[in-house]
């Protein structure tokens, strides 16, 4: 008898590890992107040699981690890192500081977080947090335009304009603020033999996956988001250790999905990008 329970134990068990199992891969697939190519490094398949990344706010440089990385360690790419607002209006998960430092406390994360990619340089800009899309919008593409000549990238990556990846409104103004910026130098005459950006990577979320967790903003995103050309693997590793340096939003995955980083990252483990290029100045 104690040998047939024994037996039944451990087939359910059997039958429910299948279970489990069945149920990641059909979870892991709603964050695939058929329409993307798998390459080792967006940099590297581009053949680009100078990278210039272009947020709104401390941590979003961990949504592009793998490609930042890729670039500087596999294709010895000089990378760069704009972070537009110091992050001040954030909510703290969990609460490591006085709100009023914030923006200090943020700032510093985003610097160390950055060092840790490897970036090259990196410049904290102070727009106000949440308040992107009030600024005006000549100014802040002057202002990314004049980075761009200053590090004079040949791919930007930035956020596709109309869906933000979060449908955040400051993802989407930057990220219409870099295109604005890239596209108005490829149309100038060149300056000091730079002849402007050549591509611009815009990341962009899994459409079914941010739709199957990501509620009403995810279902604004996926509707608003193009398909993907390509999509590359980041560490499981160097995400982890972005959200522990970001220490004032370690716990922002759970608390806006309901799911653990690591098993957030598990399910969606590509960054994936939509690619244009631009037209080469004169």
């Amino acid at each position: 008898m104690r040998k047939k329970a024994l037996s039944i134990l451990a087939g359910l068990a059997l039958a429910a590890g299948f279970l489990c199992a069945g149920l990641f891969v059909w979870a892991s697939s709603l964050f695939s992107e058929p329409s993307a190519r798998e390459v080792p490094s967006v940099a590297g398949e581009l053949g680009a040699t100078r990278v210039l990344a272009v947020f709104a706010h401390p941590d979003d440089e961990l949504r592009v981690a793998g490609l930042l990385e890729a670039a500087k360690a596999r294709d010895h790419a000089f990378t760069a890192l704009v972070t537009a607002t110091r992050g001040e209006k954030g909510s703290q998960v969990p609460k490591v500081a006085r709100q009023r430092d914030l923006a200090q406390v943020r700032t510093a994360e985003v610097l160390k977080s950055g060092y840790a990619l490897g970036i090259d340089e990196q410049e904290v800009w102070d727009f106000p947090d949440s308040g992107l899309a009030g600024v005006d919008f000549e100014r802040l593409t002057a202002r990314v335009e004049e980075a761009m000549e200053r590090y004079k990238p040949d791919l930007i990556v930035t956020f596709w304009p109309a869906s933000g990846e979060s449908g955040h409104p400051d993802h989407m103004r930057i990220g219409l603020a870099a295109q604005a910026a890239a596209h108005r130098l490829s149309e100038m005459p060149a300056v000091d033999g730079y002849r402007g950006a050549k591509w611009i990577a815009y990341v962009v979320a899994p459409r079914r996956g941010i739709r199957a967790i990501g509620g009403e903003a995810g279902a604004f995103v996926a509707a608003n988001e193009p398909a993907p050309d390509l999509a590359m693997k980041a560490k499981l590793s160097t995400r982890l250790r972005g959200w522990e340096i970001h220490a004032s939003q370690e716990y922002s995955i759970p608390t806006t999905y309901r799911l653990s980083a690591r098993l957030y990252y598990l399910l969606w483990g590509d960054e994936f990008y939509k690619v244009t290029e631009l037209k080469e100045r004169r």
